[in-house]
């Protein structure tokens, strides 16, 4: 009695320090093994059969293996005990006055406690409700089973179960009783549904058969990175990578790296720039000299000199500055200006019309020819009406005539490029409207020098 006194008070030690897993849907088979002691009602009275229970001179014991069960989870926290007890009863009302062989079968319903209060973490009680078959010295009947225990498990596998409780029947052929029992559980029949050997329970991929290190997900290329986290799954890699490949050790990983066999730059999407000038180096036809993406990543050339870059050189053989967009400047006298200002003034026009009025090619003619001595310079032709109809049809009427003007010049040898023609309507009067001399003085053509 003593040493089972001893092993009851190590086994609440043991519950206040060790980890506690239930039996659950992913354990939900348990063998165990122990002993049992049976201690007989004396009294009617509740009190007085806990004071007996608690004392240990009418406990009953048999010193080995007399008690072995097996369970089965069932759901939400039930779980299904059949056992089988055998015990050598020797105390009845007094210490050793009887010797009878006891034996039950009992099957049992427990109920975990943490279902209600949660998870301790350390300790794992329930209480159960049953019946069974009790035998004492041939005699026998079916008993009622109430009563509480507690798991505690070392491991995921193995750990220690205590439980007690009272079996009362109905037809006083055995006397109503306690029954404790103190042994080793066994935990198995995990459920892993990928096979991989981490319980679903444990399992963070349970539908994938992954390793035991990344809690059953898997890591198919093996580089260490599970697949959950690897961007490149298929594909050994780095894991300052995400798990992809960096062939050329440039920190841009393969499957982001435009140049992926080739040292480059992030901001270059892993590809080089010799010459940092923005244009990589597959694509610079540059690639050690400096030059615009517009032009490969090659300079613009200036084959004249002059500063203005070809692209805006309009004359790429003749040095110009670049207020005259790289042409030479276009030197005319004032002499010549004020011959095509003066004949133009002559350009008569026949009313209403863009017609010219008989003998105007004359002065057109004289246009020409100071315009052939000059064929650098560029010229604006405007076009002007009195204020005579609509506003509308003025400024038709002024275009008109300006290109009008403008098709003669071109007709007899000016470059169309050095000409441009603009109507301008009635908006610009050099004399008044009131008077046919003013409204004559307004319908004119104007040529300026524009460069």
């Amino acid at each position: 009695m003593k040493r089972l006194k001893i092993a009851v008070i190590a086994l609440f030690a043991l519950v206040a320090v060790s980890n506690v897993n239930a039996q659950d849907e992913n354990n939900p088979w348990v063998v165990g093994f122990g002993v049992n002691v049976i201690d007989f009602y004396n009294t009617d009275d509740f009190s007085e059969q806990i004071k007996d229970a608690l004392g240990n001179s009418d406990w009953n014991f048999l010193p080995s293996i007399s008690r072995i069960s097996g369970e089965k989870y069932l759901d939400k926290g039930f779980t299904l005990q059949l056992a089988g007890s055998l015990n050598d009863i020797t105390t009845l009302n007094s210490e050793d006055d009887v010797d009878f062989l006891y034996y039950s079968i009992d099957a049992i319903v427990k109920y975990d406690l943490n279902m209600l209060f949660g998870d301790t973490g350390w300790f794992d009680p329930y209480v159960y409700l049953g019946g069974g078959y009790v035998s004492v010295d041939s005699n026998g009947e079916g008993m009622i089973n109430a009563g509480f225990g507690f798991n505690t498990w070392f491991n995921d596998n193995l750990g220690l179960n205590f439980q007690t409780g009272t079996k009362k029947g109905f037809a006083d052929e055995v006397r109503a009783h306690y029954q404790s029992t103190l042994g080793v559980v066994v935990k198995f029949g995990g459920k892993d549904t990928d096979g991989d050997g981490v319980y679903d329970k444990d399992d963070a991929c349970p539908e994938v058969a992954g390793l035991a290190e990344f809690n059953g997900c898997p890591d198919a290329d093996g580089d260490g990175i599970k697949d959950s986290d690897d961007a490149c799954p298929n594909t050994p890699g780095l894991a300052a990578m995400n798990g992809c490949p960096d062939a050329d050790g440039d920190g841009v990983a393969d499957k982001d790296d435009m140049c992926p066999n080739t040292k480059g730059t992030k901001a270059n999407k892993g590809c080089p720039d010799t010459d940092g000038d923005g244009v990589i180096d597959r694509d610079d036809k540059c690639a050690t000299v400096a030059g615009p993406a517009a032009n490969a990543g090659c300079p613009w050339p200036d084959t004249d000199g002059d500063g203005v870059l070809d692209k805006d050189d309009k004359c790429i053989n003749e040095v110009g500055p670049a207020s005259n967009n790289g042409c030479p400047e276009e030197i005319i006298t004032k002499e010549a200006t004020d011959v095509i200002t003066f004949t133009a003034k002559s350009i008569l026009f026949n009313s209403g019309r863009a017609t010219f009025k008989a003998g105007v090619t004359k002065q057109l003619d004289a246009i020409v020819d100071v315009m052939a001595k000059y064929p650098k310079a560029t010229f604006s032709i405007g076009g002007h009406t009195d204020s005579s109809g609509s506003s509308s049809l003025n400024l038709r009427l002024s275009e008109k005539r300006a290109i009008a003007v403008r098709d003669y010049l071109v007709k007899n040898g000016v470059d169309t490029t050095r000409l441009e023609a603009i109507g301008y309507g009635e908006g610009f009067p050099i004399d008044t409207n009131k008077t046919r001399a003013g409204r004559a003085n307004n319908r004119r053509v104007e040529i300026k020098v524009t460069n």
